[in-house]
């Protein structure tokens, strides 16, 4: 691949050369890259391809073990996050790095909190927080709830808003619609788009080539710790910018032929808590794949949490297998030994051990499988077993006693997949299942998915792709503000038609006051 034309602008504004790094493997080699001023240049590659690792070390989070940089001609060797930032290089990280316990306001001006006197001066700071708010569609969010109450999707907006107040010279945008609707989407690429206008050099890293495709002006594709090449984004095709990243073809394939649903495995019936989850009743079958869709704050992700006994509803009933007696979960213990799985759409705060390896996180959940005669574990059967989904999913990690903290955002995914996966549950519910997950994996996750339909398994699909549910998925749920606003079948739906009943809630009072008037 020959390198892109610099674009038409005097100098870079940084500039790597021989970037390299080094842990207990070489997961950076080389690394030549330059940055320009009013560019959106796209970082892609397969997960534990050096993506964060490059932008960790552009934005002092980590340091090089070769090679240099330079910012505005001069060299730039930053050895702390403060630094990059005291550069004008900001972050925003796929893993969220928000305080729970403060509000939103608080979060986004943390190092600027106004004053007065010697105090905190809430009413600005509330009104400032507004302001950066409305800037990127959130008016809705009031700043002084705290980031804790909040779902994936809003805290993600709300790490980006305290990125895109401040004056930057760059800014590092890793996975920033991971857990976005297309709406949130579109008005996160106008701000983008405002940034790039006002001369901000922004590095976009995104598994969702399609996104890249609409934002960006360059891409660099990495593999294996090594530049592919940089080229002008409408030089590249979709099949090209694959075949490059994973060095081999993936095929356009459909995961949802031949399928017949079977038995209901499991009924909701009038499901109830407050006002994010209100009167849901579904049917989800055996051997096929139900995906729920929904806008951010829709009730997709606490409905399944309240299913799941994560959350205790206010009222509704959970059937399975045809009982015609509810079974109540207190707890999601109570849940996984009935047969249900729940994989939570924030794998940081809910999904890992962090301070245990990828050994312990994928067999946790089902040791009674692995152990023997006064209950002391088979090690060597678990070591094998470890090593056999390791390979299923491909993870990359140098051994199955590996630090999880240690691996990729997509890699971490994967062991929590095959957590589930090996826990072998009746019915299945993914919250997000894909993200963070770079294009190879995630066929490999959607070949898993249908392999358990096939089987007999009930699979529920939570997803801010309608692509993914679409290619996935035999029936598709629309929640819509805390209800369940339609559901199609294959054939039925278009991405039209799902939006519409994502917003059909929303728009109710508009067009009753319309009546009425």
């Amino acid at each position: 691949m020959s390198p892109a034309p610099a674009p038409s602008h005097p100098a870079p504004v940084v500039r790597l050369r021989g970037v390299g790094k080094t842990y207990a493997t070489r997961v950076l080699d080389g690394i030549d890259l330059d940055l320009f001023p009013g560019e959106v240049h796209a970082l892609v590659g397969e997960n534990g391809a050096g993506k964060s690792t490059l932008c960790r070390i552009l934005s002092g989070l980590t340091p090089a073990t070769d090679g240099g940089m330079e910012l505005n001609g001069q060299p730039y060797r930053p050895r702390s996050k403060r630094d990059g930032e005291g550069a004008g290089v900001h972050m925003v990280m796929q893993e969220l790095n928000l305080i729970g316990t403060l509000s939103v306001a608080e979060n986004i001006f943390l190092d600027h909190l106004p004053h007065r006197a010697g105090w905190i001066d809430f009413p600005k700071l509330y009104q400032r927080a507004t302001e950066v708010l409305d800037r990127i569609g959130m008016r809705d969010l009031d700043p002084r709830t705290t980031v804790d109450q909040l779902g994936v999707g809003p805290q993600q907006m709300v790490e980006i808003a305290a990125s895109l107040w401040r004056q930057c010279r760059i800014l590092i945008l890793d996975e920033p619609t991971a857990a976005l609707t297309e709406p949130e989407v579109k008005q996160l690429f106008e701000q983008i788009r405002n940034l790039r206008a006002a001369g901000v050099a922004i590095l976009y890293i995104s598994h969702r080539l399609e996104e890249i495709r609409q934002i960006a002006d360059r891409i660099s594709i990495l593999r294996d710790g090594r530049l592919v090449g940089t080229q002008p984004a409408a030089s590249l095709t979709l099949d090209e910018i694959v075949r490059r990243m994973v060095g081999r073809e993936l095929g356009a394939e459909s995961f949802a032929e031949g399928r017949t649903a079977g038995a209901v495995a499991l009924s909701v019936r009038h499901l109830r808590r407050g006002h994010q989850v209100r009167d849901v009743s579904f049917d989800a079958h055996r051997g096929e794949i139900l995906g729920f869709a929904g806008l951010m704050g829709s009730g997709r992700t606490e409905t399944m949490r309240a299913i799941f006994g994560a959350d205790q509803p206010d009222a509704g009933d959970v059937f399975l297998h045809g009982n015609s007696q509810p079974s109540r979960f207190r707890s999601p213990r109570e849940a996984v030994q009935s047969g249900l799985a729940l994989l939570n759409e924030d794998r940081k705060a809910q999904g890992l051990f962090l301070s245990l390896g990828i050994r312990e996180n994928l067999t946790i959940n089902a040791l009674h499988r692995l152990s023997g005669f006064g209950g002391w574990l088979r090690r060597s059967d678990e070591t094998s077993v470890v090593r056999s989904w390791i390979d299923k999913l491909a993870v990359r990690c140098h051994s199955p006693d590996q630090g999880i903290v240690e691996l990729s955002g997509g890699n971490q995914q994967k062991v929590i997949v095959a957590r589930w996966l090996f826990r072998d549950c009746d019915i299945l519910i993914f919250d997000e299942p894909t993200r963070g997950v770079d294009i190879g994996a995630r066929f490999e996750i959607y070949h898993l998915l249908a392999d358990l339909a096939a089987q007999g398994k009930a699979v529920i699909v939570v997803s801010s792709d309608l692509l993914e549910l679409m290619s996935l998925c035999d029936r598709i749920a629309v929640m819509s503000a805390g209800r369940l606003a339609a559901t199609f079948r294959r054939g039925e739906w278009t991405q039209d038609k799902i939006m519409a009943a994502a917003l059909s809630e929303h728009l109710a009072p508009t067009r009753a006051t319309a009546a009425s008037a």
